[in-house]
């Protein structure tokens, strides 16, 4: 669906400019405005509103809530530490003169806010209440009204909080196609298997899921690599994982389909790599987890391999016989390129006979170093989708699906939010354009 040129890296994109940015722009737009109808202009315009809107301003709703409250509560305990600072300092003229005490008591008075805050059980407001403190105090003695001083420090920080809720809360009016089910691969949303996906695109598909977008992640290894990649995630739609051999459940955490390879076939293959010499991973299911047998002599490569993946709780790696012959879902060898290269021409005529398909995928954690899968012929992604649908239709029928994808895969983290802003245009478009393309269907 997006279209890159695989032939040569594109040239650098600037990202494109979010909706926090944008938000917190226009808060600030309207707390300056609103300065400037209280009569506050130049060098009288307080900058507490404006800087407590961008402070505010939370990717999340719910975020810009719970910052706001800390922001109020720690507003009122420094306004409250400032007040009595000022009070004081009117009772005894003489500090006004005397500047290292002076300074000393405005380091007490932000630890006195500090306290409170500990003492409040609100951890999170202590900052912003020693922020508001100094606010109050900091232009001593040039204050002829401290209770004016509290209250306008305490009015530009309320503003500044309520105008960033009320912006964040605002949204344009959209649609929710909750009847869509996106297909997204996670070669292009991380770099390897062995990274997580960046915060930024992590974060927006984490929205999406939230949000109650349906999205099924496709990967072309077991289940275990999402925990590595996604964290805590809670995924709305089953995964299909192994290059689409299987359909997995990360919620129940189980297999809800695996297409493995028939019995004469994996004898055949297994006695014809053994005839080479040839060591090799078996890849099976057993009660709903991934085991992982290795067959024949562990060369070098396959070492590493065995010794970094093992260590995992979510699959089990075993060198020794397979369980059960009938399990056996896919074959993965591991040596040097070239070996690859020459075992994967003498393989690709007789596996079609087999009803088995063969890939070849360069290992990005091991330079120099590929890996020859091979499944049954029956087990690919478009199955899988296909499977993953009908199971989908029977809850829910009107269901669609969309395929989104990046042919040259993943580049950079602006690849990644690139594909998932053109989900999220999907998923909830404006309702603006849908009225205008009926006022252009109308037309017609």
């Amino acid at each position: 669906m997006l279209q890159t040129n695989d032939s040569h890296r594109e040239p650098y994109r600037l990202p494109r400019i979010g909706q926090r940015i944008t938000k917190t722009a226009v808060a600030v737009f309207l707390c300056l405005l609103v300065c400037t109808l209280r009569g506050l202009e130049g060098m009288a315009m307080s900058a507490e509103s404006c800087i407590t809107a961008i402070i505010c301003m939370q990717p999340y709703v719910r975020d810009t809530r719970d910052y706001a409250f800390n922001r109020v509560a720690g507003t009122l305990i420094g306004s409250f530490w400032g007040l009595l600072f000022l009070l004081m300092c009117l009772f005894i003229p003489e500090l006004a003169g005397m500047k290292p005490l002076l300074y000393a008591m405005m380091g007490v008075g932000v630890m006195a806010s500090l306290y409170s805050t500990v003492v409040l059980r609100m951890p999170d407001a202590s900052s912003l209440a020693a922020i508001v403190f100094i606010c109050i105090v900091i232009a001593f003695p040039e204050i002829e009204s401290p209770l004016q001083q509290a209250f306008n420090r305490v009015l530009d920080v309320l503003l500044g909080t309520f105008i960033a809720i009320g912006v964040n809360v605002f949204r344009l009016p959209r649609d929710k196609n909750r009847d869509l089910v996106f297909f997204l691969r996670t070669k292009d949303l991380a770099p390897d298997r062995f990274s997580p996906i960046p915060s930024a695109a992590l974060f927006r598909l984490n929205y999406l899921y939230t949000d109650g977008a349906k999205i099924c992640l496709m990967s072309e290894h077991a289940p275990a690599f999402f925990t590595l990649q996604m964290g805590g995630t809670k995924l709305s739609v089953p995964l299909i994982v192994m290059d689409g051999a299987a359909i997995y459940d990360a919620n129940e955490n189980r297999y809800l389909y695996a297409e493995t390879i028939e019995p004469e076939s994996s004898l055949w293959l297994r006695g014809y790599l053994d005839e080479l010499g040839v060591s090799y991973f078996i890849y099976t299911i057993h009660n709903n987890k991934t085991c992982i047998f290795h067959q024949g002599r562990m060369h070098e490569q396959e070492k590493k391999v065995f010794e970094r993946m093992r260590r995992s709780p979510y699959r089990s790696y075993l060198d020794s016989e397979v369980y059960r012959n009938e399990e056996l879902v896919y074959f993965k060898i591991i040596d040097e390129d070239d070996k690859i290269l020459l075992l994967h021409r003498k393989l690709r005529h007789l596996l079609h006979d087999r009803k088995l398909r063969s890939v070849v995928r360069p290992q990005t954690d091991a330079p120099g170093v590929s890996g020859l899968y091979v499944y049954s012929s029956a087990a690919n992604n478009l199955r899988a989708q296909n499977k993953l649908m009908q199971a989908l239709h029977e809850k829910e029928p009107a269901l669609e699906d969309v395929r989104v994808f990046l042919p040259g895969g993943y580049r950079s983290e602006a690849d990644a939010m690139h594909l998932l802003h053109t989900v999220g245009n999907y998923y909830e478009p404006l309702k603006i354009r849908r009225l205008f393309r009926k006022k252009k269907g109308g037309k017609k």
